[in-house]
């Protein structure tokens, strides 16, 4: 038997929440496309989004230790794959697209620059003048201008659900600005899924990366709230924190935060009396949450990564050197417009030269970018 588009429509619709979207219900696409035979339009997306170069890149490029501190770090990539696990386990439980979900998910950092959130500050900078940059618009860009796949259209001709979802794409360090996506109206539940899934991934893999890397300690984290939830979690006495224990204590951290989100989302979702997609968009504040408790954990636990974490003396100082590498690439293209590749001079005409110089950067990979530098800087490399 084979189950073709219509009958996966079909299940779709019986297994999803009201407010859940379904694919067949979908705004369309911004390009007439043909109709999948065996997938939902929303599972096209998910694969197309895969196939894409920059998906490839993100293997490449940093989340916090850049990619030659070793292989054991959570790479743009891994993290990119933990959001979109932890975003189809939420949907799962609350009756949303999964589908969607997880095309979402898999986009939402397809902009990032090299170096992680440094690169991409450096790169505003070189920008200010020229519209400036931010991940979630290069994310957007690529998926409907740079990537290069198809005769008919740019980029990936996703459906109108999945882009929404990528521009109102927001953390606490990222702010969505979605001008040409029904800015009054919020995220709708998929794309609020995507955030939470997002920060609860980071949080907890840097806490992960930060103790594998010894620039964490555990004896700084005794005060924390949440760190002694999970030393009586798992029964731990304290001492050196051994491999295993380690992985148990974020396996446990992420299992207790997703529980707590899960419980307090369908409380707000059943508090607020929605029964479709406009209403969950149409309400003053996300349904998508913790509780207030879990809050003022995380809360404290994003500000222990902050002080001890991000503004660790080698992590600051790998950020120092990848500003000066983004800074020095892009000037010296700006100087010479000619040391580009000729893929990249043939768009400036219509791009603009620092726009042209801004995507090809944004989506060069760490050991791109050094090496890059090293072949217009170090007078012994071959150019």
């Amino acid at each position: 038997m084979l189950f073709k588009r219509e009958k996966r429509e079909e299940l779709e619709d019986q297994s999803l929440a009201p407010y859940g979207i379904r694919s067949q219900n979908s705004k369309g696409m911004e390009y007439p496309d043909s109709t999948p035979i065996y997938r939902t339009v929303f599972q096209r997306d998910r694969d197309r989004i895969l196939h894409t170069t920059a998906f490839r890149r993100l293997e490449y490029k940093t989340q916090v230790f850049l990619n030659t501190e070793g292989d054991y770090y959570r790479t743009r990539l891994t993290h990119t794959l933990e959001v979109a696990q932890i975003g189809r386990t939420v949907a799962r439980a609350l009756g949303a697209n999964e589908d969607l979900e997880e095309a979402i998910c898999l986009a939402h950092d397809l902009g990032h620059s090299p170096f992680g959130h440094s690169g991409e500050r450096i790169l505003n900078e070189l920008m200010k003048n020229h519209g400036g940059f931010d991940h979630n618009k290069q994310s957007l860009r690529i998926v409907t201008k740079l990537e290069k796949r198809f005769q008919d259209f740019p980029g990936l001709n996703l459906t109108w659900e999945t882009r929404e979802g990528i521009v109102k794409h927001e953390t606490e360090y990222d702010v969505s600005d979605a001008e040409d996506f029904d800015p009054d109206l919020r995220g709708h539940l998929e794309a609020q899924i995507a955030n939470a899934a997002d920060e609860l991934a980071y949080s907890a893999h840097d806490l992960d990366d930060g103790l594998r890397s010894g620039l964490i300690s555990t004896s700084l984290l005794e005060e924390l709230a949440l760190w002694k939830i999970l030393e009586k979690s798992i029964n731990w006495k304290g001492g050196d924190l051994n491999e295993l224990d380690r992985k148990r204590i974020i396996r446990r951290m992420i299992g207790i935060e997703l529980e707590d989100l899960l419980k307090s989302t369908a409380q707000a979702i059943e508090e607020s009396g929605v029964t479709s997609v406009e209403g969950i968009q149409k309400l003053p504040h996300n349904v998508i949450r913790f509780s207030d408790q879990m809050d003022k954990k995380n809360r404290e636990l994003k500000d222990f990564l902050f002080e001890n974490l991000y503004q660790n003396h080698r992590v600051i100082r790998m950020q120092v050197k990848a500003e000066r590498i983004i800074c020095d690439l892009f000037s010296a293209y700006q100087r010479d417009p000619l040391m580009l590749p000729k893929h990249i001079q043939s768009g400036i005409d219509k791009k603009g030269l620092e726009q042209s110089i801004c995507d090809y950067v944004a989506g060069m990979t760490d050991r791109f970018a050094i090496d890059e530098h090293q072949k217009l800087f170090d007078p012994s490399q071959r150019p």
